[in-house]
């Protein structure tokens, strides 16, 4: 019995010791409790009961072991999936970063505008469902906000169903694209002429949106796009004239576009998406 005894005093012995050279920290008035500096602090194992510094434990914290675009889709989603508002699908921004980040690994040299223009289509146009992030930075720009879908593709006020790649369709077309030039977009709403600025875009995602140039889907402004929802457009992510002459230029000439539809037949054979996965 007395030798376990002379074992707990050595032992508390050594925690004093310990303690007695630590460098306690003065809490200010929002720390719960006094705190030790990482130098001093010093951490008991449970399994083999030695003491670890602050430092070794944060060496033996476990790690991310992906690397490269799996790597890069992971911490932009630990920072922006916070700031979006409503998914229709779990995997709808997620896509959308995928697919970013796949493009950029294989042409880094054509996408030479840090932004992502992302609209979620599984949503109602009555529903702000676009945004604009800062990739480098991992911030929303803008968002969200609402956008236009094609009258081709369903109602004025729900949720658009069908989507095509067919010139004279009037229907989105969804995947990936990449933002060129801008330029003075004219066009019509209740029959009467309005201009806003356009932005041309190249549809990346092969037979889903190659033909867009051919078909002229571009992002533009509108005025049947209010903060309260939107009317439809030919195909085109149209948005609030205000905020096309905002963002458009943002964008224009390396930026990347993405819409998004909870769409299986796309979701399975988008080649960008595909990428991403292996």
């Amino acid at each position: 019995m007395r030798r376990f005894k002379h074992l707990d005093s050595l032992l508390i012995g050594a925690t004093a010791a310990v303690l007695g050279s630590a460098t306690f920290v003065r809490p200010d008035a929002d720390s719960p409790a006094p705190t030790v500096t990482a130098k001093a602090a010093e951490i008991v194992s449970a399994k083999t009961g030695t003491f670890v510094t602050a430092e070794a434990a944060g060496a033996l914290a476990p790690k991310s072991e992906k690397t490269g675009v799996a790597a890069e889709v992971e911490t932009a989603m630990s920072r922006l999936a916070g700031s979006v508002r409503q998914q229709s699908h779990p995997r709808a921004l997620e896509t959308a970063v995928k697919s970013y980040f796949a493009y950029k690994a294989a042409h880094a040299d054509e996408v030479r505008k840090p932004y992502l223009y992302f609209v979620d289509y599984g949503l109602a146009s009555t529903t702000p469902r676009g945004y604009v992030f800062d990739m480098e930075q991992l911030a929303v720009i803008d968002g969200p906000f609402t956008v236009a879908h094609g009258r081709g593709s369903g109602p004025r006020s729900g949720v658009p169903t069908r989507f095509a790649n067919v010139p004279g369709a009037a229907t989105t077309s969804l995947g990936l694209y990449l933002a060129q030039e801008t330029y003075g977009f004219s066009g019509h709403a209740s029959g009467v002429l309005y201009r806003s600025i356009g932005l041309r875009l190249k549809g990346l995602s092969g037979e889903f949106n190659d033909r867009a140039r051919e078909r002229g889907v571009v992002a533009h402004g509108a005025p049947y796009v209010t903060r309260s929802g939107s009317g439809r457009s030919e195909g085109c992510p149209a948005m609030e004239q205000s905020r096309a002459q905002r963002l458009l230029p943002k964008l224009a000439n390396g930026a990347l576009v993405f819409l998004f539809a909870p769409n299986e037949k796309w979701l399975s054979s988008d080649p960008w998406l595909t990428a991403a996965q292996g």
